[in-house]
Formats: C-alpha cells, structure tokens, sequence
C-alpha cells in the first residue's frame, strides 16, 4: 500500500483519513494531543449541533465571503450528506425546531468513538502525542513520545486546525512552518467570540442573566437569539453571527421587543403618570435584565413614549472590541484560497493539502462550522487519494 499522511485528529482529518483508506491506502494520523478531536468534544458537551437541516443555498450563504469557494464542497458533502454519515456510525439524528441537526444522545462522544472505531477496522493508524515541529529535508519532522521521528508520505492531509482554543490543540503552530515555505495566509482574528463591556455596579447583579428573543444588528448583519450578561461583557449565540461586523467596530444595536411594533409599544408606555421608569419598563414587557440594559445603555433614557419606544427598540450598546482570540469559538483567517488548487493542495507543496479551520473561511456556530469542516476534509482526502472531490460520497454503512 501507498502511504499517507494527515496531520490532526479533528473532524477534517478523520474524515481525510477515511476517504484516503477507502481508496486503498495506508493511512498514518498525526495528533498532537494525547487523544484526538478534543475541540469536537469540547463543543459537543452541551449538545452537539451537526448541522442544519436548510435548503444548500441558504445554508452555503451563512458563510459569506467564503461562499463561492466551498459551494462545491459543501455541495458534494453538505447537510443531507453529514445526516447520513452520522447514521451510519449508528446515531440517529434529529431535527429541533430551529432547524439544528442533533443526535438524539446530544454528547460527541458516542459519534467519536464509533467513528474512530471504523476508522481502525479500515487500517488508520493514529498516533497521539506526535507534534508536527516542520520539515527535515523531503520528511515531515514530529517530536514523539519515543523522540524524533520523520515520515516520508507520498500524500500529505494537513488539518490542524485555527488558532483558536490552544489548549486543545488550535493553536497556529504550523503559520510560520507554511509561511516559511511560501504558502499565502491570512492573519487570524477572532470569530463567534464575546464582547468586551465594561459595565457600571448597577448590572452586577445581573451576570448570568440571559437576553432573550431579542433581535442585534451590526452594520448589515442582524441575528434573533439569546445572548447572556456577564462580568466581561456579553456572550452567547445570538451575538456569534455578527461577528465579522463586529471585529471593525460596527456600531452594535439591539430590539428589546422585536415582536412589538414601535406604535403598539409607544402606547404600553404612555401614561406614566407617577409609576417610576422600572416599572413603566415592566409593564412594556421588560424583564429585569432587558430594563437593566436599557437603563445601561441609554442613560437617561427619553420621557416621551414614542422616543422611549425608538429607543428600546434600537438600544445602541457601546463595546470594547471582542474577547481575546484564543476564548474565540473559532477564528477567521487561515490558508487564502489563492494558495491551493482545486483539490485544496498547496501550490508550495506539491502532495500536500489542506482542510477544515486551516482555510480562510468564516462560519457561524449552529452546524456551520462543523459541516465545513467534514466537507472540506473529505474534498482534501479525495483530492489526495487521487479520487474526483465532486464525485458521490462513499456510502457509509447504514446510511439510508
């Protein structure tokens, strides 16, 4: 057997693994950490979101400007595709009512051991603790367990990774290895990430209170979620899709009631009379948080209750920029499209491709990443294996 190598044992490399072993070769996995996928279990812990059960189109567009680039990858192995790749390792999935794709035991852990389980029965070797340190002549040099070690594959998978999440593995260690070797790449910043608030002792006692139904605009994005209070600012998903706006300081406004219309609202909060602003907020359907909020961004907040209305209803909430990169869930940056061919193998390195968060694609969280992650590790493997990328997934027991 031809021997090949994919360095990184997360989503992207398992699957490059697995379509380089089901075209006949010998595989040999390289993970840095001493177990494998510890991001993908970290994610999974409370509730693992697959997917997203949405038509390819809309599901292509949430990733922006990397649409066009990961539109045939994610056409070849989208959404439909990860729900039976999922059912084959024997989790049956389903659909809430958001549209999220979960399995029915929530955790990653049953998925990741069934997979690696099957990677196995097919041959993968995969070893831990083998950090990729860069190149020795034509070898790929790992510092090991069992000392230095140099593999001379005659294909090569690089997944490993953003540069977000360093203690699990994410750590950007491998820039200045690719940089060096003439591979293009874009500076990482921070993606679906908190941002910094700096708030006054009147929202202590409102940390870990949670935002919800509210609608959040940034420049031309906008989100309906939920968003928590904390003592570093704000977090939560809702916030996550605005990122790209909010990493170049786009002012930050959020509906309090986007459900009210600001006439039906301005009406709630007439007639004051002597009630004080708290409880003329609750009345308008304000939870202490929401009232909170107001209060904090908007101080002092206008009498007249058509005013009040606009005001609730586009509350600017000033920022202090996002939380450091490495509290990111993920990062945007990476690999330029530019810098590989079809098949996602480097123009530099002539044998050796790339996938997953490496690329310079951004995604939301809510299925995104992990799809693209899965798609783009399956394109590589393909490519790699000297396989048509856009040919039909291989079947997958169980897939139905």
């Amino acid at each position: 057997m031809t021997t090949a190598l994919v360095i990184g044992a997360g989503p992207a490399g398992l699957m490059a693994a697995e379509e380089l072993a089901g075209a006949g070769w010998s595989v040999v996995v390289a993970e840095a950490k001493p177990s494998p996928a510890r991001k993908f279990l970290m994610a999974g812990k409370s509730g693992l979101n697959l997917t997203r059960d949405e038509p390819l189109a809309d599901f292509t567009a949430h990733y922006s400007q990397g649409a066009a680039w990961l539109a045939p990858m994610l056409a070849a192995f989208g959404p439909d595709q990860v729900q039976g790749w999922a059912r084959g390792l024997g989790q049956t999935v389903f659909t809430g009512s958001t549209g999220r794709v979960f399995p029915v035991e929530m955790k990653a852990s049953p998925l990741l051991r069934a997979w690696l389980a099957r990677l196995a029965g097919r041959g993968v070797a995969l070893r831990t603790r083998w950090r990729w340190t860069g190149f020795d002549g034509g070898a790929f040099a790992f510092d090991t367990p069992d000392g230095p070690q140099l593999l001379t594959p005659a294909r090569t998978v690089l997944a490993l990774g953003g540069a977000s999440w360093a203690r699990l593995g994410s750590d950007a260690a491998w820039v200045p290895v690719l940089a060096q070797a003439g591979v293009e790449i874009a500076p990482f910043r921070a993606s679906n990430a908190g941002l910094v608030v700096r708030w006054s002792p009147h929202m202590t006692r409102h940390f870990g209170a949670a935002l919800k139904g509210i609608r959040l605009t940034a420049a031309s994005l906008a989100s309906r979620g939920e968003v928590t209070i904390s003592a570093r600012g704000l977090e939560g998903g809702g916030l996550y899709p605005l990122t790209p706006a909010l990493r170049d300081s786009a002012p930050l406004t959020i509906d309090l009631l986007p459900d009210i219309p600001p006439d039906t609202l301005a009406q709630r909060l007439s007639g004051r009379g002597k009630d004080s602003l708290a409880n003329t907020l609750r009345k308008a359907a304000l939870d202490p948080a929401k009232s909170a909020l107001a209060q904090e961004c908007a101080r002092p907040l206008p009498t007249d209750p058509a005013a009040l209305a606009r005001r609730l209803k586009t509350l600017p909430v000033p920022y202090d920029g996002l939380r450091p990169m490495d509290e990111a869930i993920s990062t945007a940056g990476g690999i330029r499209q530019a810098a590989v061919d079809g098949g996602l193998q480097l123009h530099a390195l002539p044998g050796v491709h790339v996938a997953g968060e490496m690329l310079d694609w951004d995604a939301p969280t809510g299925g995104y990443l992990l799809t693209a992650s899965l798609a783009t590790g399956r394109w590589a493997g393909r490519a790699a294996a000297g396989r048509s990328p856009t040919a039909r997934p291989c079947p997958y027991p169980g897939d139905v």
